[in-house]
């Protein structure tokens, strides 16, 4: 996995796992007063970071990340962990992505891009034309989608529903929300008027990290 860290100065540390294609210019608009270590592009599970000045660890998982955060192993305890927008089990036929959307997501191309956003990340246009989707090409976001089923194939059983709390858009088209219901029970934060991306309602980290102790 490659990261991207934000230095604060600070002995607390946000460790994000983001989504399936995603990098860190997706979330330049958020803040928090930790330092801030971005994962992404999951063609490995390689985490070569020194996590040991850190007083405290608080991890919040996006989407794919959800499953990647989930079985990994941390030799440190972490304080808050929250799920936005996915499910440990990314490729189970009912918690995770269906088929249908497997293929979907696989076969994205420069021409139908912009309407998948449109239709299945953001809900309002507002949202769309903020939207910075990541600067990497669609190669690496294929290479990538057929690593994580690999990866989710060699360590199905490492799986670990580690996750305080969830957080799902109330019209969230790429998981199934009733299932998500049905897995994090009394866990889930219902978002009305939202799809996948959170990141329009949510303003910052610390406002995430705070629905950890409603």
């Amino acid at each position: 996995m490659k990261k991207h860290y934000i230095n604060n100065n600070s002995d607390k540390l946000l460790l994000f796992f983001t989504g399936w294609g995603c990098d860190e210019s997706e979330f330049e608009h958020l803040n928090s007063d930790s330092d801030i270590l971005i994962l992404y592009d999951y063609t490995d599970l390689n985490l070569d970071f020194d996590f040991s000045k850190y007083q405290e660890v608080n991890l919040i998982a996006f989407s794919a990340g959800v499953f990647v955060a989930s079985i990994l192993d941390f030799d440190f305890g972490i304080n808050k962990k929250i799920a936005i927008s996915g499910n440990p089990y990314l490729f189970d036929p009912k918690y995770g992505l269906s088929e249908q959307m497997q293929d979907l997501l696989y076969n994205i191309t420069e021409e139908n891009a912009d309407f998948f956003a449109r239709n299945y990340l953001v809900k309002t246009e507002k949202e769309y034309k903020n939207f910075h989707p990541s600067k990497r090409t669609l190669e690496s976001c294929k290479f990538e989608f057929e690593h994580l089923k690999q990866i989710y194939k060699e360590n199905k059983d490492k799986i670990k529903d580690i996750f305080d709390i969830a957080v799902m858009g109330e019209e969230d088209r790429i998981f199934d929300v009733n299932a998500q219901k049905d897995f994090y029970e009394s866990r889930l934060h219902i978002i009305k008027n939202s799809r996948h991306n959170q990141f329009f309602r949510i303003k910052s980290y610390i406002e995430i990290l705070n629905l950890a102790d409603k």
